[in-house]
């Protein structure tokens, strides 16, 4: 009877770890899955960012339609649909987007400062971003998006670019941010003007050079 009773609890411990297996199987199989199709929509998305900042560059924002935007990548409207809610959607992500570089190329620029002035750097990096890419500034800067901007919902990708004007100014006064402001602002109107060709080329380094004095103190 003992043995008996003993070879059932093993076979009943042999069941319960065989389940167990079981189960973390298909566990592991299903965070795989939804793994996988977190990737895939991840590369979705990518993808269609991309083609609307493709299509913008070479064709200007007004041809970039959820319908354009279906027959670029092959894409049913319904799954683009699914990854945004509207055109609107899409042009704020490519906005969200260039913020992003825009930060990383300041960034870059304020660091390498070994000798000379960040401001100079910086400002230099943020006029060529805007010229080597008119068509993603226009959609940071000129198009109307329910992007906010210096709000509670700022997206971080927004703020980590303004980050970097901040930088510049921090422990110089106690006005950092005003200060910071009115550079960039001073930096989107050059950047808009040559755009629009309001201001001559041939003075652009004269103007970087007085701005870059403006913006410059003491330490």
């Amino acid at each position: 009877m003992r043995s008996i009773w003993k070879s059932f609890i093993i076979c009943r411990a042999l069941i319960l770890a065989v389940l167990y297996l079981l189960s973390m199987e298909t566990t592991l199989a299903a965070n795989r899955i939804a793994e996988r199709k977190l990737r895939d929509r991840q590369a979705r998305r990518a993808q269609i960012i991309s083609a609307a900042r493709r299509i913008a560059e070479l064709e200007g924002w007004s041809n970039v339609t959820v319908r354009r935007l279906s027959d670029e990548i092959s894409y049913s409207q319904p799954v683009l649909y699914a990854h945004f809610e509207s055109r609107e959607g899409i042009l704020a992500a490519v906005a969200i987007e260039g913020f992003q570089e825009l930060g990383l190329a300041l960034e870059k620029a304020r660091k390498r400062v070994k000798r000379g002035s960040a401001v100079e750097s910086v400002a230099a990096a943020y006029l060529e971003f805007a010229a080597s890419s008119p068509a993603l500034y226009e959609v940071m800067f000129l198009l109307s998006l329910s992007v906010p901007f210096g709000e509670a919902a700022t997206p971080p990708d927004l703020r980590f670019a303004f980050s970097q004007l901040l930088e510049l100014f921090q422990g110089q006064s106690s006005k950092a941010e005003v200060l910071s402001e009115l550079f960039w602002a001073s930096l989107h109107g050059i950047a808009e003007l040559s755009r629009t060709k309001r201001f001559p080329p041939n003075r652009q380094k004269e103007r970087v050079r007085a701005l870059v004095e403006l913006f410059t103190f003491p330490r």
